[in-house]
């Protein structure tokens, strides 16, 4: 299969970012905010301007289009650009249902776009591995926040300059017209409007300029039990049915079927096909992680 062009890539994954995007709002807001990242990350990659976002009426389906254009521009560059608005996205989906972007992103695109992204150096693999990181930083310092008293504690009357804080936002709404979003508090008084470029641009340098990198004795907290990992060993030394499966590791049908679907979503396993399933790189990694471990293990017992 011959590799995609840039603008195809870059195409497809923008239109699958769309997608998803677009489930957690409405098709206009999705639209305007991946555009308004698109042009402040022009100050960084200056082919982006060869992409192209929808504006009002969606029904036609073309709201995203890349120019040809930009197919002379290096790939590694292109998946730099990618890794970057990707990053930017699923920050802004941290703490909601963000956690689960990348696997949906992954599932939009299909197959042919994922393996074709490796090509331009986008391993979204280390990227869920970084969100997942990222999402527990925060979940952590929430617990740490919310744990503190006394002195650590924030009156509850303090305001900022603003006069207000995001305790005092009830709801808001994105108004099309003036690109504008608008706060309200509990009463439905507007607390203040905020411009989308704005808000977009000063997003998108904080985070550009405050990038959190991944300790590296950081492991993903990913809980495999025995018999899931006897399985992995299986399917990573063999071919093997479900009968076969269900005998060698002395459980029930049911219990097999758990298990496949937790590896599933642990992402240890995927589908090739409607009925069959392989080990993912995530899954290999930990077999060999798991090994290693093991090797460790007996020099202590020696010495």
């Amino acid at each position: 299969m011959p590799n995609l062009k840039n603008s195809e890539v870059l195409g497809n994954v923008f239109r699958a970012i769309f997608s998803v995007a677009s489930r957690r709002t409405t098709e206009g807001f999705a639209a305007t905010v991946i555009g308004a990242i698109v042009k402040t990350m022009e100050q960084n990659y200056d082919f982006l301007k060869y992409v192209y976002i929808a504006e009002g009426d969606f029904s036609s389906g073309n709201v995203i289009d890349v120019s040809s254009e930009i197919d002379t521009v290096d790939q590694k560059e292109i998946g730099q650009a990618i890794e970057a608005i990707i990053r930017i996205v699923y920050m802004d989906l941290v703490g909601k249902t963000g956690l689960f972007f990348i696997k949906e992103l992954k599932e939009t695109a299909g197959e042919e776009i994922i393996n074709e992204m490796k090509n331009f150096g986008v391993d979204l693999a280390l990227l869920q591995t970084e969100q997942r990181y990222l999402h527990r930083q925060q979940k952590r310092k929430k617990q740490t926040a919310s744990a503190g008293t006394g002195e650590s504690k924030k009156p509850t009357g303090d305001v900022s300059l603003l006069g207000y804080t995001w305790k005092n936002v009830a709801s808001w709404e994105y108004d099309p017209g003036q690109r504008v979003c608008v706060l309200y508090n509990k009463d439905g008084r507007i607390l203040d409007r905020l411009n989308i470029e704005t808000i977009i641009e000063n997003y998108v340098t904080n985070l550009s300029g405050e990038e959190e990198e991944i300790p590296e004795n950081y492991k993903e907290e990913i809980h495999i039990g025995d018999k899931e990992t006897e399985l992995l060993k299986m399917l990573y030394s063999r071919d093997i049915d479900a009968e076969t499966a269900v005998v060698l590791l002395h459980i029930s049908k049911d219990e097999f079927e758990s298990m496949i679907r937790h590896l599933l979503k642990s992402e240890m396993l995927q589908y090739v096909s409607y009925n069959e399933i392989e080990l993912t790189e995530m899954g290999i990694k930990y077999l060999n992680d798991k090994e290693g471990e093991k090797k460790k293990e007996v020099v202590v017992q020696q010495e």
